[in-house]
């Protein structure tokens, strides 16, 4: 079986709703978790996680972590020798989903707070691969430059599905993978 639909089977959307969500898990769309975020469409989720190509034992950034859905489908692919790190800007959320996926019982995968006007978290990097769960104006140098070589970022970017891949020097090759709506990257 594919690891991703793996990944899916394993760690099922349900847990990662606000209780009046949960029986709408199964519905392949967004879904409003508060404070203007949601929790991304399944099949969307699906097609960012295939792009990014997580292996096991890699270290993985997982920005705009939100209910910590895709920050524990991370850790799942990534296994207990890889490091899942979710960042998330909303106090309530980082707090809804780190109790989320607390529950998971993937210690390697954590949820923290981001700082404010910083992406990611540049004194933890490099990182093997970052999701982006937030759509950028432009590709986001600071990001960029916290990936490993031969690493890969999934970020929607002006609409668009970005793939951004380093090469072993750290020079980056981007490619766009269909068209796509998600909340601003603040």
């Amino acid at each position: 079986m594919d690891p991703v639909d793996e990944a899916f089977r394993a760690i099922g959307r349900t847990g990662f709703l606000p209780a009046g969500l949960r029986g709408r898990a199964r519905f392949d769309g967004p879904l409003d978790i508060g404070h203007g975020q949601t929790n991304s469409q399944p099949r969307t989720v699906r097609d960012m996680l295939l792009l990014l190509q997580v292996l096991p034992g890699q270290r993985v950034l997982d920005v705009g972590s939100g209910s910590g859905w895709t920050t524990a489908l991370l850790a799942h692919l990534t296994g207990p020798g890889g490091e899942v790190i979710g960042v998330e800007l909303e106090p309530d959320l980082v707090e809804f989903g780190a109790a989320n996926l607390t529950r998971t019982g993937q210690p390697w995968a954590r949820i923290v707070a981001a700082e404010p006007g910083v992406l990611g978290i540049p004194e933890h990097a490099p990182y093997d691969r970052v999701l982006v769960s937030a759509a950028a104006r432009r590709l986001p140098t600071e990001l960029v430059e916290q990936l490993a070589p031969e690493g890969r970022m999934v970020i929607p970017v002006a609409g668009w599905m970005v793939l951004a891949v380093t090469d072993a020097r750290g020079r980056v090759e981007t490619s766009r993978h269909g068209s796509y709506r998600f909340v601003p990257l603040r």
